[in-house]
């Protein structure tokens, strides 16, 4: 199996998509870096993963932060000897109308998932760009591929991942690195999303969809892992997922 003994680094791994990963891939052998900023989170995913004989290390980090991004490439090579794969899953989805005029909230989304992604980019290519082989996989949204109410910026940062990503995709083929890349487009995934939306309409709204159609981050999970178990000459670069019953 491809998955097994490759190392993965996931950012955004305290919960959800992120967390979900981590347990699928360990279960299949892969060898797992864990970072986000919740340490009590990684701590208790990290112990789970090798109480069921998998291999995990975590690091507290925050993914806007370039030198914590760093950090976790150093101790994924220190923990491990190598990087395979790096999943670039951190986000926030602080929805409002653009008449709420939630400017903070904007530029923590613009921080968090347009310049997260990024840094982690940053701290990586350097390594995947040497070895000439590795893995980029970005959480996007159905977000980035069509425009919805209350979703204006958040949907802005979505396309801009869907943007850097192909990209890159393009680059390392033109340029000889071998590196493949999976962008997952997501629909309703219950995780901790909405808990980050402030504005009462919108959460509302989104907590409604969620409950009628929304299913568990386990689903996207399999997708990653789907991804990485490709031969290593084959990338199936874009996945957008959601539930049956959702028209997104």
């Amino acid at each position: 199996m491809a998955i097994k003994d490759k190392v993965v680094i996931i950012t955004g791994a305290s919960s959800g998509i992120g967390a979900e990963t981590a347990k699928l891939l360990a279960s299949k052998g892969a060898k797992v870096v864990l970072g986000a900023r919740r340490e009590d989170k990684l701590k208790q995913l990290a112990e789970a993963i090798k109480n069921e004989g998998g291999e995990a290390v975590y690091q507290v980090m925050d993914v806007v932060n370039p030198k914590d991004n760093e950090e976790l490439i150093r101790t994924a090579k220190e923990s491990f000897g190598k990087i395979d794969v790096i999943f670039l899953n951190a986000g926030i989805m602080p929805s409002s109308p653009l008449s709420a005029l939630k400017v903070d909230e904007w530029n923590n989304m613009v921080d968090v998932n347009i310049k997260g992604v990024l840094n982690g980019l940053a701290a990586v290519l350097p390594s995947f760009i040497e070895q000439k082989f590795g893995h980029v996989i970005a959480t996007s949204s159905v977000a980035g591929l069509k425009a919805y109410p209350n979703g204006a910026v958040y949907g802005a940062t979505k396309w801009a991942v869907r943007d850097l990503m192909e990209v890159l995709r393009m680059e390392s083929a033109l340029e000889g690195t071998n590196i493949r890349t999976a962008t997952i487009y997501p629909a309703a995934i219950n995780t901790e999303l909405l808990d980050h939306i402030t504005d009462e309409g919108a959460r509302e709204g989104m907590t409604a969809l969620y409950k009628q159609h929304g299913i568990t981050p386990e689903r996207i999970a399999k997708i990653v892992a789907f991804a990485i178990d490709q031969p290593e000459d084959v990338n199936v670069n874009e996945f957008t997922v959601g539930p049956t019953s959702q028209p997104w």
